[in-house]
């Protein structure tokens, strides 16, 4: 797997996930805002950056396999399961067509998790 590609997924992955009515954002881990902060270092010396997808993980499972993890944060007032389906369903025909569109067709799976809601202003 080209880190392109990974990337390609993230983005994609990331789009569909802040498409479904009720998702805030997308919550970062440690790893992703560690990776932003580099991004800046590399980006302050010339060097050329990478976009930093918080909230969203993938891994190559096989060949023919990509395990997506999507990390949202809600606005108060939706079913956290209603929300958390549509996401995985909206993220998984995303990634599929994109992978499909690239000649690399393969099976997705998606977990999602919900780490809070916050307050709709």
């Amino acid at each position: 797997m080209t880190s392109t590609l990974g990337e390609e997924v993230r983005s994609v992955a990331a789009r569909a996930a802040l498409g479904v009515p009720g998702v805030a954002a997308l919550q970062p881990v440690l790893a992703d805002r560690l990776a932003a902060a580099a991004a800046l270092v590399r980006r302050g010396s010339g060097a050329a950056a990478h976009p930093v997808v918080a909230g969203i993980r993938t891994e190559r499972v096989r060949d023919d396999g990509w395990d997506v993890e999507v990390r949202c944060v809600l606005y108060d007032g939706h079913r956290v399961v209603d929300v958390a389906r549509q996401v995985r369903e909206q993220v998984r025909a995303a990634v599929s067509a994109h992978l499909a569109r690239l000649g690399s067709p393969a099976t997705v799976s998606v977990r999602v998790t919900v780490t809070r809601t916050v307050v709709d202003t």
